[in-house]
């Protein structure tokens, strides 16, 4: 028998001092404390979008289980118990062979299996101008095509819950259609798309905006534009980049009042370099510079490659903006993403999952992860 544990912190909502005993991955008892506490507790972190770090990328030709365990456990550090391996736009060979390598390694080790319990497609089916397209690279971009899903689908065991895609492509309605009928979160982005485009994308099924003002042309119509029309689709949930590189302060405060925390999810967009001293590196076919100020680019270029952070960083900056609180920034980078996607709700509470995360917060440290508990 598991001998229980305890921690004892200020509930990330109430503030009020909690003991917490759990045992065998579930937690057994939340009581109130008998003295006060100083480090907080909440539910552990969840994104929706991480490609890797520490060099490794899961949609690497040559990409190994091992790499797999490296970046959960260095994702675990940063408070994160919980996440979809993303892979980008690439030739068909890189993806199933990134989609397979993640299915054997989760059905090889159930520590993988409950830290990675679904997938993220983000492209190849985006657009290939430059600007929305990104750091993909253009060779690989193509339209959305049912079959070649169904077969990455079969190679990632059906893991495959979230597409990020752009509404551009004359047969992007059907395929969202299609996609969403099989229980798969169609997200718009890295795209192209006229206004009404994505209006019938959100018709045909389409539930959310990838990183939001990102991923987008340097400069728009000033009023009949994809991000105009993405920001007051009601329908639509918007993921941001809150690392204080992707978004400045007025439009991530724009998106969040306008979407309302309800409806926005934070997600690091970590890259594979994330991790990593600044310098230049190879990956995805393509050169990319980790800048002194921690920036991830295309050389040479403005656009972004990801970020080199994870979502405490995201957390810390949100923050210290004042813009929300505390308990909506947690459930933003936990509750929100696991409840778009359908995954059970983490919760203090007696019965639920011991996926835990112990951090501090106040008199100047915004958020500061001191623990991680995974509950398996």
């Amino acid at each position: 028998m598991t001998t229980p544990q305890r921690l004892t912190a200020r509930h990330y909502r109430t503030g009020e001092s909690i003991t917490i005993t759990y045992a065998a991955g579930r937690i057994l008892a939340v009581e109130a404390a008998l003295e006060p506490a100083e480090d907080w507790v909440a539910p552990a972190l969840f994104d929706l979008q991480i490609n890797g770090c520490m060099g490794r990328a899961f949609n690497a030709i040559d990409l190994r289980p091992d790499d797999v365990r490296l970046v959960v456990r260095h994702a675990a550090k940063h408070g994160i118990s919980g996440l979809c391996p993303t892979l980008i736009t690439g030739a068909f060979a890189a993806l199933a062979h990134g989609f397979t390598t993640l299915r054997q390694a989760c059905d090889g080790d159930a520590d993988l299996r409950h830290a990675l319990p679904c997938f993220h497609l983000e492209g190849p089916y985006i657009s290939a101008e430059d600007g929305p397209r990104g750091a993909h690279p253009r060779e690989y971009v193509r339209p959305p095509d049912l079959d070649e899903f169904q077969r990455l689908q079969d190679a990632a065991g059906g893991r495959i819950r979230l597409v990020t895609l752009s509404p551009e492509y004359e047969n992007a309605l059907s395929f969202i259609e299609a996609l969403t009928r099989a229980g798969v979160v169609v997200a718009i982005g890295h795209t192209a798309a006229t206004p009404a485009r994505i209006r019938d994308a959100v018709r045909a099924g389409a539930r959310l905006s990838t990183h939001l003002g990102n991923g987008s042309h340097a400069v728009l119509p000033r009023h009949d534009n994809y991000l105009w029309e993405q920001l007051v689709a009601d329908d639509l949930w918007a993921s941001v980049i809150a690392d204080g590189h992707h978004l400045p302060p007025a439009i991530l405060r724009g998106i969040i009042r306008t979407k309302t925390p309800a409806r926005v999810v934070l997600t690091c967009d970590a890259s594979g370099l994330a991790g990593l001293p600044p310098g230049r590196y190879e990956m995805w076919g393509q050169a990319l510079e980790i800048l002194p100020t921690g920036r991830v680019v295309v050389p040479g270029t403005p656009f972004l490659a990801g970020s080199g952070v994870f979502l405490d960083a995201c957390i810390a900056h949100l923050l210290g903006l004042g813009e929300v609180s505390l308990a909506d920034a947690l459930e933003m980078a936990g509750a929100r993403p696991r409840s778009l996607l359908g995954l059970p709700a983490v919760e203090l509470k007696p019965g639920g999952p011991a996926d835990l995360v112990r951090f501090r917060h106040g008199e100047g440290q915004a958020f500061e992860v001191v623990e991680t508990i995974v509950g398996r």
